[in-house]
């Protein structure tokens, strides 16, 4: 895929790996980025089109995919970590909540905006994983819950998505340097180069 005829839409893209993928279509010559975020008031990138879209809410996904009409890139980014245990009193609901964000998101924005991207020439949706789709941590079983769901359902989207001639991609994260991993003491990576792995591998198909 060129990248410079790309018009891309980043979920969660007010900060953290968001806000560095925005940055990083726009260092590779996107056509047009739009940066969604539940506050489109809180994107401070520049050279973006804040939106305003809460991926938990099919009346504002179902809004995004029509007025957003030319995109040809979804990043489905925006996710949660609750840290939920799976024998807490609160492990059910902290579940639930995870699931919602970070499996129900990305599935009804793929589902909404698969037609644009057919008319569009197929073009690409990469949703944003992590390393916990194939192991789980006591600490946060539920949020490697619905990671380990949301790797199962890029790869039935890849499989329904194939014959339109979109690209579907998958990003396994490690360890991050962003909020969610504040105060973690480990080796972390930089998400602004996570970012540029990401276009590459749009670019490279």
């Amino acid at each position: 895929m060129d990248i410079r005829n790309a018009v891309v839409l980043v979920t969660g893209a007010n900060r953290g790996l968001g806000r560095a993928l925005v940055e990083a279509f726009r260092a590779a010559g996107a056509k047009k980025v739009y940066a969604a975020a539940r506050d489109p008031a809180t994107i401070q990138s520049q050279g973006v089109v804040p939106i305003a879209l809460d991926v938990s809410s099919p009346d504002s996904i179902a809004v995004a995919s029509r007025q957003y009409c030319d995109v040809n890139v979804l990043v489905n980014n925006a996710g949660i970590t609750q840290r939920g245990q799976l024998f807490s009193d609160e492990g059910e609901h902290r579940a639930r909540e995870e699931m919602e964000v970070n499996v129900y998101g990305p599935w009804r924005m793929t589902r909404a905006f698969a037609p644009t991207l057919e008319i569009n020439g197929g073009g690409a949706v990469v949703n944003v994983l992590s390393v916990l789709s194939w192991l789980s941590m006591p600490a946060s079983a539920t949020y490697c819950m619905s990671k380990a769901a949301a790797w199962s359902l890029t790869n039935g989207l890849r499989n329904d998505l194939a014959a339109q001639g979109t690209q579907v991609t998958a990003v396994h994260v490690g360890l991050m340097d962003t909020d969610m991993t504040a105060g973690m003491d480990a080796p972390k990576v930089s998400p602004h180069d996570v970012a540029e792995q990401i276009v590459r591998a749009v670019a490279d198909g």
